[in-house]
């Protein structure tokens, strides 16, 4: 199994790197970051994962991930580097396709793409993009970014999506891994579909159970079981290494690690590479014996 530290929308933006330094030199195979585009004052949307109101995030600063992505990776030179989720529809796909075959080219293949569709329905509207249609303009998207980090030309003629043929250079030198998100019935066939993986937002160990056999049996209708899946996950009781091993035996591939909780009060920078450190020392070394 591959480590990934998770740090959340809640982190100082003066800690990223700091953090990924910290999580390439204790072990962590990987690191991921939250994608959001601004705060509207009003919204009737609710966020799936996380029993609060969206208030949380309301004075929280946020980097654009391609930018705090391109920071890590040049700070790095082991890390795996991914959003965890972009919001993949409220971006163009050609200049989504452009941002991340630049972000693997100058971290040497070191990035995936995260993927999802936002649960606030602003991300899209206050953009001039419908809320309505946003599943099939996702799979548009996804299509879009694989013809054209080819590096050969391509030309698209969708429901969402028209242009001529064009290229874009330059473009990594391995295929740029697409992880989707999302725990809808919708978004598991789109990973089972059209993913080279897929990622939990964090659930309970029954949900979690439910949503990978789910993944399997989808897999198995779609004809994709043969071909290379990722999964990314992480469980309630985090912080130990046993649950890292029943997290491998049910099929994860990349277990998310939460040193501190994400969604609370952020500790200081010292505090946060000092539970990145413990955690080093507590699982992932003890994983590894």
């Amino acid at each position: 199994m591959k480590f990934v530290l998770g740090i959340g929308l809640l982190t100082d933006p003066s800690h990223a790197v700091p953090l990924a330094v910290e999580a390439e030199k204790t072990g962590f195979d990987a690191l991921q970051v939250g994608d959001s585009l601004f705060y509207p004052k009003q919204s009737e949307s609710k966020y799936p994962y996380y029993e609060t109101d969206r208030s949380f995030l309301e004075n929280i600063p946020f980097i654009e991930p391609v930018v705090l992505l391109a920071a890590m990776a040049t700070a790095t030179r082991r890390l795996v580097l991914y959003p965890s989720v972009l919001k993949l529809t409220s971006r163009h796909p050609i200049l989504t396709a452009k941002h991340f075959s630049s972000l693997a080219v100058i971290s040497n293949n070191r990035i995936l793409l995260g993927a999802g569709i936002t649960p606030w329905k602003e991300d899209l509207t206050y953009l001039g993009i419908p809320w309505e249609g946003r599943g099939r303009r996702m799979d548009e998207c996804i299509a879009i970014l694989r013809g054209l980090l080819t590096g050969e030309y391509f030309g698209f003629e969708g429901e969402f999506y028209r242009f001529g043929e064009l290229k874009i250079k330059p473009v990594p030198t391995q295929p740029l891994p697409i992880i989707i998100g999302g725990h809808s019935e919708v978004a598991l066939r789109r990973a089972a579909r059209l993913g080279d993986g897929w990622t939990s937002a964090g659930s309970s160990w029954e949900d979690l159970q439910r949503m990978l056999k789910q993944l399997g049996e989808l897999r198995r209708e779609y004809g994709t079981t043969g071909k290379p899946f990722q999964i990314h996950a992480g469980a309630p009781d985090l912080n130990h290494v046993d649950t890292f091993r029943r997290l491998e035996e049910m099929g994860v591939t990349h277990g998310v690690a939460s040193a501190w909780n994400v969604y609370e009060t952020p500790p200081t920078l010292e505090a946060k590479l000092d539970a990145v450190r413990r955690f080093s020392g507590e699982v992932i070394a003890q994983y590894r014996r």
